[in-house]
């Protein structure tokens, strides 16, 4: 039988709601975590943008774990 190696970091990761990708650094949205690269580019980005939209509709998972 084999038995595999897990390191700390990979215990501690989660997938965040908007890039999709495992991380281990974030911040928790009511239950769906979103990782500080993507917080960092919601922050800076501007309503007037084009990814902004983006943002938006990926957020809106929020709003659906909210009301189930």
């Amino acid at each position: 039988m084999e038995v595999g190696i897990m390191n700390n970091q990979s215990l501690n990761t989660k997938t965040c709601i908007v890039c999709d990708q495992e991380k281990s650094e974030g911040i928790m949205l009511y239950i769906a975590f979103v990782c500080s690269e993507c917080e960092k580019e919601i922050v800076q980005t501007e309503p007037e943008e084009e990814k902004y939209k983006y943002y938006i509709d990926k957020l809106k998972v929020l709003n659906q774990l909210t009301h189930s």
